[in-house]
């Protein structure tokens, strides 16, 4: 059972960009292509795609004709070619070796091919449970995806502790009864059960 802050857990639910791993300036990049390409104002979308599946994002700012699943697959591809700059959140490796396979998981709004090439770039392994874009129905902010996880792992979401860096996210583990440690600037810290800048 993973212990943060002397405080046990029956497992530990992970964001993935942002929270295990810095992307920020890949994922700027290919946004900013993106809206270059239709017209979109891309400080607007930025100020709000964190966190949330790329698709979603696309329906949110889409032009009228615009397919939304093609100009996804498009962004992704876009993304699994960019991966300079793509960095581990400090201290991450040594809190994963700590835990056991049944311990953690990760819970990402990415696809998975680009949640793959993004944790081989820092290094990380993949976990036993791996839940991504295509996995729910539902995207951040709703809690499907961390109880997806947590059932998967066997445990009651309302024991884990789910790390999280976007409000989407946040809200996410909120709503599905989890404690949240937020992890870095993006999200005031009184949102969450702890605030942290890293794993350090």
């Amino acid at each position: 059972m993973p212990i943060f802050r002397d405080t046990p857990y029956a497992a530990f639910l992970f964001d993935m960009d942002g929270t295990l791993l810095d992307s920020g300036a890949a994922v700027e990049r290919v946004w900013r292509r993106w809206c270059a390409r239709h017209g979109i104002d891309a400080d607007a979308l930025i100020a709000v795609c964190h966190g949330v599946r790329g698709e979603d994002t696309v329906r949110r700012f889409a032009t009228p004709g615009m397919d939304v699943a093609a100009e996804a697959a498009w962004l992704n591809a876009a993304e699994l070619e960019d991966v300079d700059g793509v960095v581990a959140i400090d201290g991450i490796h040594a809190l994963i070796a700590t835990l056991a396979p049944t311990d953690w998981a990760i819970v990402t709004s990415a696809p998975r091919n680009l949640a793959q090439v993004r944790l081989h770039a820092i290094g990380l392994p993949l976990p036993e449970v791996f839940v991504t874009a295509e996995d729910v129905s539902e995207g951040k902010p709703d809690p499907q995806g961390f109880r997806l996880a947590a059932q998967r792992l066997g445990v009651a979401p309302e024991d884990c502790l789910v790390f999280e860096d976007s409000p989407a996210g946040v809200a996410a583990g909120r709503a599905a009864g989890a404690a949240v440690a937020i992890v870095g600037p993006r999200v005031a810290a009184e949102e969450g059960t702890y605030a942290i800048t890293d794993y350090r």
